[in-house]
C-alpha cells in the first residue's frame, strides 16, 4: 500500500509512511525484514551456511542499510561493509543463543556442518558440550570473526557519532566472540554477555579509533 502511495489504515504504518517519504528510504529493506519474520514462523532448520546467510541478508542487513540511508552514508562500499557487520552480528547472536533457541525448537547451525563435526541434534537439545562440540563452535567463531573484521573499516569511514557507535558495536561483537572462544563454545554453561568492564573497553576502543 505504501509503495502505491496509498494511506495505510494502521497508525504504525501511517507513521512509517511519513518517515519513508521524508527521509527517502528504500522499501526493499522493509520487504526483506517482513520476509525474514515470516520465515521464522515456518523454518527452524538450515541445511547449509548459504541458507543461514540468506536469512541474515533479510533479517539483519536491512537494519544497517536503513541506518546508512538515514545518515546519508549509503554508498555502495558502505552498504557492503555494513552487510558484513550485520551478518556477523546475527551469526554471533545465533552462537550466543544456541541453548535459548533450542527452547523454541530452532537450530541455526547448518545441518551439513553438524554432520561434518559429528554433532547430533539430540546432543544440542540435551545441552551437551562434549565430544566434538568445541571443534564445531571454534569453526563457527573463526568464520564469524573474519566476517566481522572484513566490515570493520566502516567504523573508521563513518563520521562523528555514527562512526563511534559503529566502532562500539564492532568491539562488542569482538568481545562476545572472545568469550565464546575462552569457554570453548560451551554456551550451555557459559552464555557470553557484556559486563561493565567490557563496556569500558569498548568505549576505549571506540574513542581511540583502533
Amino acid at each position: 500500500m505504501i509503495a502505491q502511495g496509498q494511506q495505510p489504515g494502521v497508525a504504525l504504518f501511517q507513521a512509517l509512511k511519513v518517515m519513508i517519504e521524508e527521509r527517502g528510504l528504500p522499501l526493499q529493506p522493509f520487504y526483506d525484514l517482513l520476509s525474514a519474520f515470516s520465515q521464522d514462523v515456518i523454518k527452524a532448520r538450515y541445511a547449509n551456511f548459504g541458507e543461514v546467510i540468506d536469512y541474515c541478508r533479510r533479517s539483519a542487513n536491512p537494519v544497517g542499510r536503513l541506518l546508512l540511508h538515514l545518515y546519508g552514508e549509503a554508498t555502495p562500499r558502505n552498504l557492503g561493509l555494513s552487510d558484513a557487520i550485520c551478518t556477523a552480528l546475527q551469526l554471533i547472536n545465533f552462537l550466543q543463543d544456541v541453548a535459548i533457541d533450542t527452547g523454541k525448537d530452532r537450530i541455526y547451525l547448518p545441518q551439513d556442518e553438524l554432520q561434518k563435526y559429528k554433532v547430533s541434534e539430540a546432543q544440542i537439545m540435551a545441552h551437551d558440550p562434549q565430544g566434538t562440540w568445541s571443534l564445531l563452535m571454534e569453526f563457527q567463531i573463526n568464520r564469524t570473526r573474519r566476517l566481522l573484521q572484513s566490515g570493520a573499516p566502516l567504523g573508521m569511514i563513518l563520521p562523528g557519532r555514527i562512526g563511534m557507535e559503529m566502532r562500539m558495536i564492532i568491539a562488542g561483537g569482538e568481545r562476545i566472540l572472545k568469550k565464546l572462544h575462552q569457554h570453548r563454545g560451551d554456551v550451555f554453561n557459559h552464555r557470553p554477555v557484556l559486563k561493565p568492564r567490557d563496556w569500558i573497553y569498548m568505549c576505549y576502543r571506540a574513542v581511540r579509533k583502533k
